[in-house]
């Protein structure tokens, strides 16, 4: 089977969140600019600096981001979230209270009927997260 990325669209700060995403997370963060790329020869000066990918890798996930948006605009929303399924309480909780900081509780961790400790949040940059952790 093939594996699902997120990826995610930022407004000018993907590399603040990108790197606040790795600090929660953990895992190696790579980028590429659009001065780093023959884009950057027909792109104005102020552009260079642009985030055309972003790579967040760890062991079995990879969160990509870019600056890059279309001519309509960014619009964000509540019809993608990116879910991490924890191998344990701890982590559950330690994520948790990292990517909620400067953002919202939307759901605050709880157990559930279908025996999980669950929880979801909107993180500092408008971005939707659920985290669940099967009782074992």
């Amino acid at each position: 089977m093939s594996t699902i990325n997120p990826y995610l669209t930022f407004n000018g700060n993907c590399r603040e969140a990108m790197t606040f995403y790795q600090k929660c997370l953990g895992g190696k963060l790579s980028f590429q600019t659009i001065g780093e790329t023959t884009l950057s020869e027909t792109m104005p000066a102020r552009m260079k600096k642009t985030i055309l990918h972003a790579s967040l890798m760890k062991e079995q996930f990879i969160l990509m981001g870019t600056d890059i948006v279309d001519e309509k605009g960014l619009f964000k929303g509540n019809a993608v979230s990116l879910f991490i399924n924890c191998a344990t309480e701890k982590e559950i909780v330690l994520l948790y209270k990292r990517l909620s900081k400067g953002g919202e509780q939307t759901c605050p961790l709880k157990k559930t009927f279908w025996n999980a400790l669950f929880g979801g949040l909107t993180d500092k940059y408008g971005n939707h997260w659920l985290l669940t952790c099967d009782d074992k």
